[in-house]
């Protein structure tokens, strides 16, 4: 059984964010604070953490400041930014273009809309909640989900549920997932061998950074409500078994 993780033109400080004394205190200061509500009911800030440049509605973001839904957001190189919006949380990658859709109110994010780059998130239950890449459309319930576009590859789209349960669809094809531990999915531009939704392996984001954010909105992860970890690849499954296939590959 594997559990490392495996980093595809990403480097490892950049999924290492959740061991930095910054993020430890930021994250102990928001739970001390009371969460979101707390934030809310304070008037602070609901980002969690900012390291280097990020643009918010095209002006510059600043650690103070709070993001809403319907606000557009882009990180420069080298940048990391980890937020809460009502019961979701979210980690935004350097070099990440995004933009956080309304629901039915400031703090609900109705569709995560991710044009670059890549974002971590976790999401407490709720309806009529999307990701949406230039090339995949998840639909989400309660999930912790990792989602990435690759612009120099004509934007094909890599989605990891982490755990939960999600539909997936890539053009014509459709497929339900239902993970305990990280089932992963390529989407593509155009047909690969007669498909457009392919399994994938884990890549690129870790179980630590996960734990750390659905800590942030007061959830587990699956394997740390089970007390056990599957193998990391892809399939979505905590323990093998005769027959078993990847949903992207019935």
């Amino acid at each position: 059984m594997s559990n490392r993780h495996t980093l595809t033109e990403r480097g490892a400080l950049e999924v290492l964010w959740m061991q930095r004394r910054s993020f430890v205190q930021a994250a102990g200061a928001w739970t001390a604070m009371g969460g979101f509500a707390g934030a809310q009911a304070q008037q602070r800030s609901n980002i969690v953490e900012l390291v280097g440049d990020a643009l918010l509605n095209g002006q510059r973001l600043a650690a103070g400041d709070s993001i809403q839904s319907g606000d557009a957001i882009a990180t420069g190189p080298g940048a990391n930014l980890i937020f809460v919006l009502g019961n979701a949380s979210f980690q935004v990658r350097q070099n990440s273009r995004l933009v956080v859709e309304r629901g039915a109110s400031l703090s609900v994010v109705s569709v995560l809309r991710l044009l670059t780059g890549a974002v971590v998130s976790v999401w407490g239950k709720g309806t009529q909640r999307r990701i949406v890449t230039p090339t995949v459309t998840i639909g989400i319930r309660g999930t912790g989900t990792y989602t990435e576009v690759f612009p120099q590859q004509d934007y094909r789209s890599y989605f990891c549920n982490c755990y939960g349960t999600v539909e997936v669809a890539a053009s014509r094809d459709k497929v339900l997932s239902q993970s305990e531990y990280h089932q992963a999915f390529w989407a593509e531009p155009v047909l690969k061998n007669g498909r457009f939704l392919s399994p994938a392996k884990l890549i690129n984001h870790t179980d630590e950074e996960v734990e750390a954010l659905a800590r942030l909105v007061n959830q587990r992860t699956q394997w740390q409500i089970m007390g056990k970890k599957g193998n990391k690849d892809g399939t979505g499954y905590m323990d093998e078994q005769p027959g078993q296939k990847h949903p992207a590959a019935r």
